[in-house]
This record gives structure tokens, sequence and C-alpha cells, in this order.
């Protein structure tokens, strides 16, 4: 099989849980059968260490990826930032956390850096590799290091966000690619709870 059929492969995978997780949702009144979350232990952009509990109290909406992704994660942070502005103070009743999938590279100081560029109140998780790679099944998250030409690497990764109420139930994904309104507006459900 070629490479870049075993990574479409791979992708379709990857993405099935969540197709899955969508309609066990909808067929038990909104809320997913399947589990998505759990605990984990990383670290924020200052050091701090911080668990699935640091985001009990607020609905959550989690987004993995890196911060030398060339695409997909900038594309979704700035997605997340004008979605954040969009909603003005309701924001700040949303947790918003950006998890590493490339700890190698994204250090708390990295991750501080990369998140300069967007919305003040996305909070960075990253953690050792282990430690991403515990979330990550958690989590339900495809990621996969992929050389590139030159020697360096990139990852592939699962591209969705997802979104939690405050007592860290899975609720449902926002999908990669989807219309800006249709975002915002699971953004208002998940508020509203």
């Amino acid at each position: 099989m070629k490479p870049w059929r075993i990574a479409a492969f791979a992708l379709t995978l990857a993405c099935a849980p969540l197709a899955a997780c969508q309609k066990a949702g909808d067929q038990a009144g909104g809320r997913s059968t399947i589990q998505i979350g759990g605990p984990f232990q990383l670290v924020d952009t200052n050091g701090r260490p911080v668990t699935e509990k640091t985001l009990l109290g607020k609905p959550t909406a989690i987004f993995f990826g890196f911060t030398y992704c060339p695409e997909v994660c900038p594309t979704t942070m700035a997605e997340i930032t004008a979605w954040l502005k969009a909603l003005g103070k309701d924001a700040d009743k949303l947790n918003v956390v950006f998890v590493s999938v490339d700890p190698e590279r994204d250090t708390p100081q990295q991750l501080k850096l990369y998140l300069s560029n967007f919305d003040p109140r996305i909070q960075g998780f990253t953690g050792s590799p282990e430690a991403v790679a515990a979330i990550a099944k958690a989590y339900r998250v495809y990621y996969q290091k992929t050389p590139i030409d030159g020697g360096g690497y990139t990852v592939d990764h699962s591209s969705a966000i997802y979104l939690f109420d405050a007592k860290g139930r899975f609720v449902e994904p926002i999908g990669y690619g989807g219309p800006p309104e249709q975002g915002l507006s699971q953004l208002k459900a998940l508020l509203k709870g």
C-alpha cells in the first residue's frame, strides 16, 4: 500500500470514533455513550502541573496539535480566537486548551510563544512523551511522527476540537473545516449546557 493511502486510512480510522460518538450521542439524548476523556498529568505554559480536575467547573474545548504545524493548527487556533471574540464576555465561562502532541519540541516556553499569537484565554498543555501518549489514548486522539525531506519531521494528528461539559463529560466534536458559524453555534450550546 502506498504511504499516502496508509495515512488516509489511518486518518479515517482516527475519525471513526468521533463519528460513532456523534451517532451514539444523538440516540442518547445528546450525550455520547462512548468514553472520551479521563485522567491526565501535564504542565501548562508556566510549567505548573495540570490535570483533568483543573478544567472542572467550566465547559471545555480541547484541541490537540503542535506548534510547528503548517496549516491545521494555526487555522483552528485562528477560528477559536474568532469564536471567543464573538462570544464576548461569555467566553470567560469556557476553558479552551491546546494540548501538544509534539512534546519533544513543544516545551512550555514554546507553547507560550506560539499561543501569544491567539486569544490570551487559550491555555497550553504539554508534558513528557509518555504523558502525552496517555492523554491521547484517553481522548482517542490519533497522532504520529512522520519524517519529512531534510531530516526533520511533522506530526499527523486528529483535527477535531473536543467539547466537554463542566463535569468533564464528552459532549461532541467540532469537525475541522466546517462552517465557522457551526463551530460558534456549538460553543454557544455548550455554554448553555
